[in-house]
């Protein structure tokens, strides 16, 4: 059986049993990489597929004892490549900016992310450079610094860049210990409540952003959930990767330090089965979103967190993506090509398993709600994600990349014209085969229910 599955099949209340009698996976491995990275992908995928067929077992309409769910690697391996393979009208997308990327620093590397407005400003401001500088200005300005003297700077600054490590100095490292305090995925009971029957219908509060978490919620919609993504209105968002992990969700903009908007928006938490939360942790407790709060205030309710670093360590409170855990915890010098240079996973594979194993444990708390009750909690974290990849013994086998995409996608018209994006990850017998909806533009939502 997949390692990570069985790993986390007791987290979600299953049993190799039943898992063995309700998945189809099919040997492959089609995500070639140095780490097991296809075990990951599939794992991941498979449980949130059986947690969801497990939900529909404990009252969804449409449910089905002799119920499977299909992963096909191949399948997998495009839904984790989603940035790579979208098109629009035939063309494809750049998900990196031209400051976003690897540095050369005077004794190593340095890997920067500046795909959004603010962290491009804060990270041309710590190299002291001014707002029209390009690529080769931030390398130069790199070039003359050590490493962690670049990290340090932009840090300090609120922006987001990372000095690359060797695995063995990352584990070394005190937050790396902390890392590892935490379990791959945890789904925990946190307060009292009386059992709740599954809706229908189930409502998910989003407040998530980039690729991890909305992975997560996207895949929470296409099992039936009505989910509703909250933006702040001051917070840019980039139009094509809300293209990208959007699919099947509605979006709207609540300014949270506006009290009204801040009422409304807890109105809507009032009649929520599950709130998935995706920011540094500690940023919307000033909102009144604590988790203990939260179990006081909303008993009944499913709280999802994941984060980049945990919310423990010295660097629970920092900024951080795939890229930049993928550069720190030594991922990117294993996966160099000459021993010298970074390198890169084939996929933003930390994003999205760490989403779809988020998506796994929230419909697994959804069906302890309808035995035990409770207020349940749910997390996982990118650098948790990241220490299974690296201390796995699991083998993928020979991999053969998938060249022709066409199967495996789909293209559709919309408002941005014709969108072609990966099909879902993976198929529960009687349920979609494909994603509700695709190409919905981002913030354009009532703040309400269906």
């Amino acid at each position: 059986m997949n390692q990570l599955l069985r790993q986390v099949l007791p987290v979600l209340g299953l049993d190799e049993e039943h898992a063995a009698g309700h998945l189809d996976l099919p040997a492959g491995n089609a995500l070639p990489s140095a780490l097991p990275v296809s075990t990951l992908a599939c794992g991941s995928v498979a449980a949130a597929g059986l947690a969801g067929l497990a939900l529909r077992g404990a009252g969804v309409e449409g449910a089905a004892e002799g119920g499977r769910v299909h992963v096909d690697p191949r399948q997998v391996a495009v839904a984790f490549r989603s940035d790579q393979v979208l098109r629009v009208d035939g063309a494809a997308i750049d998900g990196f900016a031209p400051l976003s990327g690897f540095f050369a620093a005077s004794d190593g590397w340095v890997r920067t992310h500046a795909n959004y407005p603010h962290h491009r400003a804060r990270l041309l401001r710590a190299l002291d450079l001014p707002e029209t500088a390009g690529r080769q200005d931030v390398a130069a300005a790199v070039a003359g610094r050590t490493a962690q003297s670049v990290e340090d700077a932009v840090v300090a600054d609120h922006g987001i860049a990372v000095r690359v490590r060797s695995v063995g100095e990352w584990m070394a490292s005190e937050h790396a210990r902390a890392v590892s305090t935490h379990e791959v995925l945890a789904v925990t009971r946190d307060g009292d409540a009386g059992a709740i029957p599954v809706p229908d219908r189930p409502r998910v509060l989003d407040l998530t952003r980039v690729i991890a978490g909305p992975v997560a919620t996207r895949t929470l919609a296409f099992v039936g959930c009505d989910v509703l993504r909250v933006d702040s209105p001051h917070l840019p968002e980039i139009e094509l990767q809300h293209l990208d992990t959007g699919a099947g969700k509605r979006s709207t903009l609540i300014d949270l330090h506006e009290t009204h908007a801040r009422q409304r928006f807890h109105e809507l938490l009032d009649a929520a089965d599950v709130l998935v939360t995706g920011y540094r942790p500690g940023a919307l407790e000033v909102f009144g979103l604590h988790s203990d709060e939260l179990a006081r205030s909303h008993p009944g309710l499913v709280v999802a967190s994941l984060s980049a670093w945990t919310p423990s360590g010295p660097w629970g409170d920092r900024r951080g993506f795939d890229s930049i855990v993928q550069a720190a915890t030594g991922i990117a010098m294993i996966e160099s090509v000459d021993g010298q240079t970074p390198g890169a996973l084939p996929a933003q594979a930390l994003d999205h398993a760490t989403g779809y194993l988020v998506a796994a444990g929230v419909l697994a708390a959804l069906r302890n709600r309808t035995t035990e009750g409770g207020t349940w909690s749910v997390s996982a974290h990118l650098a948790r994600t990241a220490h299974w990849l690296l201390q796995s013994d699991a083998l993928d086998g020979p991999a053969e990349a998938v060249t022709d995409v066409e199967p495996w996608t789909l293209a559709r018209a919309t408002s941005h014209g014709t969108v072609t994006q990966s099909r879902p990850a993976f198929q529960i017998a009687g349920g979609p085969r494909e994603f509700a909806d695709v190409g919905h533009r981002w913030g354009t939502d009532t703040a309400e229910w269906l």
